[in-house]
């Protein structure tokens, strides 16, 4: 599933093409593809509507319509993949969705699997109120990740896969940050020190700043950007994928795990297991056994 790289990628190409552009028509060859209402409903809501502005928000693309029209909202899922046409140009037969646009353009929706969504809502953050904060945000401190991690109790790589911690994050941006980090997938939260907090924060964002610039990671033949090319990211992996390979920090090989029901890649000498809990033993109270009888006067 493509991850905030990915999507970011995603929104950058895209926008040239769709912004400021007047939405002239609405196709739909895939009925559950389309949410927020009926088909007539989502008509009315966006047909004349002028994309104002494109942006991504955690794992979503959102296209916000101008003159409080409300907000298309895409979610890619496994398979989604968006491109802008000219009007006159032949579409794939994955073609989901599909928007006239003003200037003899439209935007597909491709999706083989059908998993993706096209969402119309009047108001976007009513979708995103439980979400985290994003990982690249300015305001986003290695503070506020300390205290959103050491706050639960939860296993680590989980809590971080968790989008109302952190929005955007993924299986493979996730593997990526904690092998940097040097902190194995199931250390519990409230064991993190300062230092630790502070390595994932300083890893994490740098990882998804590269991640974008290498326009995301393709790991299979769905992810490609809306130019046709496949991400890079890929190349520059030290943990995703890479089991029974060695460490490229140690030589060590590298082992696959199922952590919360996700594939998850470590490096056992540079992401050492954390040590159990010791369990208080409760101490047994021996009852006293009152052996001397009395007898009333």
């Amino acid at each position: 599933m493509p991850e905030l790289p990915e999507v970011e990628t995603v929104v950058r190409q895209i926008a040239p093409g769709v912004e400021k552009r007047t939405i002239r028509g609405l196709d739909l060859y895939w009925a559950r593809t389309l949410s927020g209402g009926t088909r007539a409903r989502v008509e009315r809501a966006i047909v004349g509507a002028r994309i104002a502005r494109s942006y991504r928000r955690a794992k979503w693309i959102v296209f916000e319509l101008a003159a409080g029209r409300g907000a298309l909202l895409v979610h890619l899922r496994m398979t989604g993949r968006l491109f802008v046409r000219a009007t006159k140009e032949p579409a794939s037969d994955y073609v989901r969705l599909s928007l006239a646009l003003s200037g003899g353009k439209r935007l597909d929706f491709e999706d083989v699997r059908k998993f993706g969504r096209v969402h119309w809502c009047a108001d976007p953050n009513e979708v995103f109120e439980s979400l985290g904060p994003e990982p690249l945000a300015d305001d986003f401190t290695a503070e506020d990740l300390h205290m959103a991690l050491t706050s639960r109790r939860r296993m680590l790589k989980p809590l971080l896969l968790d989008q109302t911690v952190v929005a955007g994050l993924g299986n493979i941006y996730v593997d990526e940050t904690l092998f940097a980090s040097g902190l194995h997938p199931l250390t519990a939260s409230d064991r993190l020190g300062r230092a630790d907090t502070e390595r994932i924060h300083t890893n994490m964002r740098r990882i998804l700043a590269r991640a974008i610039e290498c326009q995301g990671s393709s790991f299979d033949v769905f992810y490609r950007t809306p130019e046709g090319q496949p991400g890079r990211f890929q190349d520059e992996f030290l943990a995703y994928g890479r089991d029974g390979r060695p460490c490229r920090n140690c030589g060590t090989e590298l082992i696959k795990l199922t952590v919360a029901q996700r594939g998850t890649h470590v490096c056992p000498v540079c992401q050492p297991k954390p040590r159990r809990r010791r369990v208080a033993k409760k101490k047994r109270t021996a009852r006293r056994t009152d052996t001397t009888s009395t007898s009333r006067p």
